[in-house]
Formats: C-alpha cells, structure tokens, sequence
C-alpha cells in the first residue's frame, strides 16, 4: 500500500471504496510526504496534519454509512486564493494574513462532497498576479526537481505539490496561464476551463473578472485532472456566469493546427522548441494529421495588451489600502496598482475591445480547425530569486515574455490543456499545449488524454 498514492485518483477511489484501505490510511501517506519535502519547497502553506485527518476520517465515516464518490479518499489540494470554510486563505498577501472564510467556494464543496481528502493549501503568488510564486506571508516556492528554481505561477505550489507526489490532484486558478505554465515547468497537467464551466460565485474575486479568470483543475496525469474536472463542473443558480459544457465525442478525424510561435514571432529557447516540436511529430507517427497553422490575431496583439484592466482592477480594489499601509503589498502588485492609478477610461474600455477581438479570432480559427497545439511556455524554469527570465532565445524579452503562449485563450474563453512533452535543458520538463473551442472541455480532455499516451510509448 506504501505506493497507492502514487496510482492516481481512480485507483486510491477504488482501494477505499473496496475496503482494502482507509481514507486515513491514505491521508497518512500524504501527509508523511508533505512532512518529509514540504519543508524544503513551501509548496503547501501552513500545513496542519489535524485537518487532513479529520478530512479522512469524515470520508470513512460517510462510506459506513453507504457513501460512494468519485474521488473517495482521495487527497486534494486548493490554492491559497481560493475560499476553503474555516481555514485561514490569504490570498498570497499581508493584506489578507488573517483572513477566515465563511463559506467553502464551490468547486471546494463539489470536491468534498464527491468524498475528496483536503490536504492543504498550496502557495501562490501575491494576489495571484504573476507567474513566479513567491510572497510576503510565505516567501518562495521551489521546484521538487532543483529546489535552485521557481514552479512558475501563480499555481506554482499546486504545481510542485503535484510534482512532489503529495496528491493525484489540486485545485488551481488560471487568469493568463496560471495553471497551465507551472504545470508545464513541473511536469505534471493543467487544464484551463472554458469560462463558465467550473462555477465561482464565493471567493476573493479575480482581477481579470469571472470569466478571463477561471478554476483550473490539475493532476499528475490527464486522467487525475479529468476526474477533478467532472466533480467540479456543471452549474450553480448562484453564479450568473456558470454554463453546461458540451458532452460531445472527439471528431473522428480531427483538424490540427500546430502554432510554434502562435503567428506572433515570439520568442522561444530553443530546447523548448526542439522538445515541442519533436512531441508534434510523434503525435505524426500516432496518426495525427497536423497542419501548420496561425490565428489571424487583431493588430498590436502581445501578451501584456490586456494589462490595463489588471491594473485599473488592482488600484481599484486595493489602492486606497495600499496608501495607508504600503508595507502590506510586495513589488509587483505595488507597481500595478500605481499604474492602474494614471490609466484612463479609455484604455481600459480599449483593453476589453481587445479581448473581444480577440475571442473571435479564435472562434473564426476554430472554424477550420478542432484543436490547436503550441508550446505551453517559452522556456523552462528558471532561478527562484528571479521574477521572469529576462532573455529567452538570445532576445531580451519583457516580464511576460515567458507566458506569451497562455493569457490570449483565457480573453478568448476556451480550453486549454498543458500536458508533459520531452524535457529541455538540465532535464527541465516542457509542456505541449492543446487549445479548443469554448464549452469543448470533455473533447479536449480526451484528445489530452490520447496525447499523453503517444507520447510516453
């Protein structure tokens, strides 16, 4: 039993629902490995074995009782900007250090009903609001592999959790990658939802708004994230914005696009590259038939060109706390919030007409094709004292520059998958991302799931 944990979300759900173990039995596992790594990576914040326990022992006690779920036993982890009822969430931030919700978010509740083992929360970035996970109340996460680097963000302590086999899954958030590029640098997979399709009426509130900013269900395979997926989506009365995602089959002969630099010319390193584009032509030898192919994005497209609206969000929801206490707020969320201060309506109206111009280029795309693959980052990870690499491809590049290939599909509101490809430098993991049409979630999830089998063969 000392490596059920390893088996994924299925196979724990079927031990407990057998008999052969207990929910608690499984919660000790986890824990003793947070115990044993936790310390040297910050990936789970605040950690305290009593609630994982507890957690367990509630699932036993319901199973007596006749309880079945699709994920009985199985440990779960939430990101620390997500409400969990009665547990301290801080959001990555002083401003928040003490902070109690009172009420679990739904996609919390979804996973304990379905009989999930809360085992903790997971680090985040300040605010979620950059793609290096590091904060004031917490300090940094590293990476499981070379504890000298960062996860990436803002999901990057789910992301390392994950790696480092404390869980089959965890509940993450993508605004412009977030789930999907921490899963990419740590080897493991993240799925951003169409927007709608996991509800999210109880919470924080992201920058970006209910719809640019979503749940992001991850695993340590296509088929953990899948299962957390179907317990938290579906629609809630509470949540305007909550939609049914479409329960169709994959196309029988589906049109593939692969993007390399998705039409953009950005930059990439090169064993990020060689690693994708070598994934794409084994996915060839599968039977795949891709085209190369590149979205007709509006003029001026870039990775930061929705940037106004984060930092009109920022100045507006923290700016008048941040002049009476500046201490309580790291660099980044600082610099936001000043620059969200001089902006004008006009930009902000401007930034949105972006999005929207965007979306329907991607829906226009999406009429010649069913799926689109790109690299998942620009490059692998990079040292934790670090924000952002600052040369990708012997070009200088921005703070983005390594997210270039994520924040465009969340304005466009579909799908979007990373799924492990190869390794790059120093054995450093490189994801493939597959992107889909709005509400193909399921499809998606099942040509993740066919991807990821071509390429561990």
């Amino acid at each position: 039993m000392t490596d059920l944990l390893d088996h994924g979300a299925a196979a724990i759900a079927r031990a407990v629902r057998s008999g052969k173990v207990k929910a608690r039995h499984i919660a000790e596992m986890a824990i003793a490995r947070v115990e044993a790594l936790n310390p040297a990576l910050t990936a789970i914040v605040d950690f305290n074995p009593a609630e994982a326990r507890a957690s367990a022992d509630a699932v036993d006690a319901r199973l007596k009782q006749g309880f079945d779920g699709p994920i009985l036993g199985v440990p779960y982890t939430v990101k620390d900007t997500t409400w969990v009822a009665g547990r301290r969430v801080t959001n990555g931030s002083l401003l928040y250090k003490d902070f109690i919700p009172p009420r679990n978010a739904v996609a919390v509740e979804r996973l304990k009903e379905a009989g999930g083992v809360f085992l903790g929360m997971t680090n985040t970035p300040e605010m979620a609001a950059k793609g290096h996970t590091e904060n004031k109340v917490y300090g940094p996460t590293r990476h499981p592999l070379d504890h000298n680097l960062t996860p990436g963000g803002s999901s990057g302590g789910a992301a390392a959790a994950l790696a480092a086999g404390f869980s089959p899954i965890a509940l993450g958030t993508d605004g412009g990658g977030s789930g999907r590029r921490p899963a990419s640098h740590c080897g493991v997979v993240g799925l951003k939802t169409s927007a709608g399709a996991i509800p999210n009426p109880f919470g924080f509130g992201g920058a970006y708004g209910p719809l640019y900013g979503v749940t992001a269900p991850m695993g340590r395979t296509v088929a953990d994230a899948k299962v957390a997926f179907e317990v938290m989506a579906g629609p809630d009365p509470h949540d305007p914005h909550s939609v049914p995602t479409l329960d169709i089959p994959p196309p029988a002969q589906p049109r593939i696009a692969f993007s390399p630099r998705l039409g953009l010319g950005v930059a990439v390193d090169p064993d990020v590259m060689s690693a994708v584009e070598a994934a794409v032509e084994k996915l060839r030898a599968a039977g795949w038939r891709i085209e190369l192919a590149d979205i007709a994005w509006p003029e001026g497209t870039n990775e930061a060109a929705f940037g106004a609206v984060n930092a009109a969000a920022s100045a507006l929801l923290y700016g008048e706390r941040e002049r009476q206490d500046k201490a309580l707020f790291g660099d980044n969320v600082t610099a936001l919030i000043e620059r969200g201060r001089t902006l004008a309506g006009t930009e902000v109206v401007a930034a949105y007409r972006f999005a929207d111009a965007c979306a329907r280029a991607v829906a226009e795309f999406f009429t010649r094709y069913d799926y689109l693959i790109t690299p998942t980052t620009a490059c692998v990870s990079w040292p934790v004292e670090q924000v952002s690499p600052k040369v990708i491809e012997n070009r200088e590049v921005g703070p983005r520059g390594h997210a270039v290939f994520t924040p465009l599909f969340n304005l466009a509101l579909v799908p979007g998958i990373s799924v492990p490809c190869g390794t790059g430098r120093a054995g450093l993991p490189v994801g493939l991302q597959i992107v889909a049409p709005r509400l193909h979630d399921r499809p998606l999830l099942a040509m993740a799931q066919r991807a990821e089998t071509a390429l561990t063969q």
